[in-house]
């Protein structure tokens, strides 16, 4: 298991950490099998998109925010970041990616993304690696 700290900058933003991910790979001379990414905060998550196109990160953050905004009457959490522990419910806390030839088995256009709803903070996103 390895523990990757990452530096979050916005309240919210998405984060490609595949090269990180895949570093992590290469150091532990996986050639096959699974990579488990998991981001141990409430507010915050990671998900797999596209890298091609940074309009892609852009509008997956704005239509979260359109849906969840920061401020809406009825939250309860006393914190003020309610909408951070709903959009990370919904991105998700884990995936799991198949390791195959030494690096993730990702499409042409995809990464891996750590997804901050509640920053700027100092996080971490553990990564289980299983040998096939």
């Amino acid at each position: 298991m390895q523990t990757m700290n990452i530096k979050t900058h916005r309240r919210n933003e998405m984060l490609d950490i595949t090269d990180e991910i895949n570093s992590v790979i290469r150091d532990a001379r996986i050639e096959s099998g699974l990579a488990v990414v998991y981001v141990p905060h409430t507010t915050a998550g990671v998900t797999i998109n596209e890298n091609a196109d940074p309009s892609v990160v852009h509008d997956i953050l704005l239509t979260l925010e359109e849906l969840i905004p920061q401020r809406r009457s009825g939250y309860r959490h006393g914190e003020g970041n309610s909408d951070s522990h709903v959009k990370s419910s919904l991105v998700g806390p884990s995936v799991t990616v198949i390791i195959e030839n030494g690096r993730l088995c990702l499409g042409t256009w995809q990464s891996v993304y750590f997804c901050e709803f509640d920053g700027p903070r100092n996080r971490k996103c553990i990564v289980k690696l299983v040998h096939t």
